[in-house]
């Protein structure tokens, strides 16, 4: 699963990168304060690239709602859906059987750009959080799925069963987000793919040797702790996990 995340990057190096530009400028001041962590929970809004219009950066809620709901239906939506992981991962074994994904995943596509996410591991019935990242902080671009209301795009983060490396980190649910390397960003976007080259990108692992994986405080568990900061992604060493990864 990918609950937790973090978007660090002007907009104006995400636009470079992506070769993008942000749907308003008004929105740049923004997004240009890094978010260390963003819980999804709180479904903050985040960039993301849309298939619709790849050309651009817009801004984005995280957590699908369906197409049919009005903009004042979203946040009822939210309440509702808690107890479904409220929209915030979408599992690509049911892009094409789920009645809300197989409406988006043909021409809904999106690609959400993060430099890192977080995941939890379990050692001794107890939970620590690891921080996952590019080895050279280039960022990563996570697939995902969207829907539009109103003016507004809800987007949902594809997952999938866990790599080797995933599988010792996520080692409870066993899965994680699904990463695309930099040749398979503009293929995720296409209009010209069909159910199979979804499948095929899906399944796709991201080079594991290209991931930095440690551990980090478990402020980021607490609801009473701002953890929204740049110490949620210094390194923490917990007994028992050391080398691990």
């Amino acid at each position: 699963m990918c609950f937790h995340t973090a978007q660090l990057k002007k907009v104006k190096d995400l636009e470079r990168k992506y070769n993008v530009k942000i749907s308003d400028e008004n929105w740049e001041k923004y997004f240009d304060e890094p978010r260390y962590h963003l819980n999804g929970f709180s479904h903050p809004n985040m960039l993301v690239i849309p298939q619709q219009r790849s050309d651009v950066l817009a801004p984005g809620v995280w957590g699908i709602v369906p197409n049919y709901k009005s903009p004042e239906e979203i946040k009822p939506y939210y309440k509702e859906a808690v107890k479904y992981g409220s929209g915030l991962n979408a599992q690509s074994e049911k892009l094409f059987s789920h009645f809300m994904y197989r409406e988006s995943v043909m021409t809904q596509r999106c690609i959400i750009p993060v430099d890192g996410f977080f995941e939890p591991h379990e050692h001794n019935k107890k939970k620590y959080p690891f921080y996952i990242k590019e080895k050279e902080d280039k960022g990563l671009a996570l697939a995902g799925i969207y829907t539009v209301i109103g003016t507004y795009i809800t987007f949902s983060i594809l997952t999938k069963k866990a790599s080797p490396l995933f599988e010792k980190i996520h080692n409870l649910k066993k899965r994680q987000p699904v990463i695309l390397n930099s040749e398979n960003i503009d293929h995720w976007l296409s209009e010209s793919l069909n159910e199979d080259n979804v499948k095929e990108l899906v399944n796709l692992n991201f080079p594991e040797e290209q991931l930095d994986a440690y551990t980090v405080s478990k402020d980021l568990f607490s609801p009473k702790i701002d953890s929204n900061t740049q110490t949620i992604l210094e390194k923490v060493e917990f007994d028992g996990l050391e080398g691990m990864f």
